[in-house]
């Protein structure tokens, strides 16, 4: 699967990538888990479908009622247009730089928070829905003009989260500046039990498969295959012998195709079917 690299493809100039920068997606069909390399930091303003994305370390899911701010890095995608004929979402990049100039001037001297999620979920509200129609009317002006406005509007959006969430929502801006990636030990464990593949893990690490594949045999002595296997199987054995679910319920999420492959590894590390645990 390629790499998406965001936002360059939305740009008309590739040779220049502006502090802010507006692009109104949209799509008529559903994506599922795009590669998404994200350059800039990004507010996803949902009006129609539903997105779901997937860090290295936790995911989130939501459908227009909510809005999402992304840090940049790489995470997975899953765009669907949830009984609509198209799916619609006005994204709005900022750059670090530009962000660091919001907080020289209003959060001078706080200090950076020490961890932080991914991500950041806003609840839609008549407020935020009067902004979007705001911004979709300065993108007619000039280009020059078209910079000034979006730089206040960009203030303008920042004053009027940091008032709604408070410090929650300072914490977060200000982790934007002090991003530490997530070490691979942290990535992987995070994602044992999940249906990522082995392709899919590799890219949240930021890393090629043949590399992810070496670090792991020195990280665990053994190969992320086999490795994962083994303790997606013990997940199982340990979820249905609690008897709340059988093999139909957790074989997907525990990484597996179809039942019949899961009943057949498990019957192959265990030596009885998951009906007899």
């Amino acid at each position: 699967m390629p790499i998406e690299n965001i936002p360059q493809v939305y740009l008309a100039d590739k040779s220049h990538t502006p502090d802010l920068f507006i692009y109104d997606f949209r799509m008529t069909s559903d994506v599922v888990k795009t590669k998404v390399n994200l350059g800039m930091h990004m507010f996803s303003f949902l009006q129609v479908g539903k997105k779901q994305i997937h860090f290295a370390d936790t995911s989130v899911l939501v459908d227009n009622s909510q809005s999402l701010l992304i840090k940049q890095g790489n995470s997975l995608w899953t765009e669907l247009l949830d009984n609509e004929d198209i799916y619609c979402c006005k994204l709005l990049f900022f750059s670090e730089k530009r962000l660091q100039d919001f907080l020289n001037h209003h959060l001078q001297g706080r200090k950076k928070p020490t961890e932080t999620t991914p991500y950041f979920v806003i609840e839609n509200d008549a407020y935020l829905l009067s902004y979007l129609n705001t911004l979709s009317t300065i993108a007619t002006p000039s280009p020059a003009s078209m910079a000034e406005l979006l730089s206040v509007k960009f203030d303008e959006l920042l004053l009027y989260l940091t008032n709604k969430y408070k410090t929650v929502f300072e914490n977060y801006l200000l982790s934007l500046v002090s991003q530490e990636v997530s070490s691979f030990k942290k990535t992987v464990e995070q994602n044992v039990y999940s249906p990522l593949s082995l392709g899919e893990i590799s890219f949240l690490c930021n890393m090629s498969l043949s590399t992810f594949k070496r670090h792991f045999i020195n990280e665990y002595n053994a190969t992320p295959g086999k490795w994962l296997r083994e303790q997606r199987l013990v997940k199982a054995k340990e979820l249905l012998a609690k008897g709340d679910k059988k093999s139909s319920d957790i074989y997907h999420e525990l990484g597996y195709s179809n039942l019949s492959n899961f009943s057949s590894a498990f019957k192959n590390k265990f030596g009885m079917s998951p009906t007899e645990v």
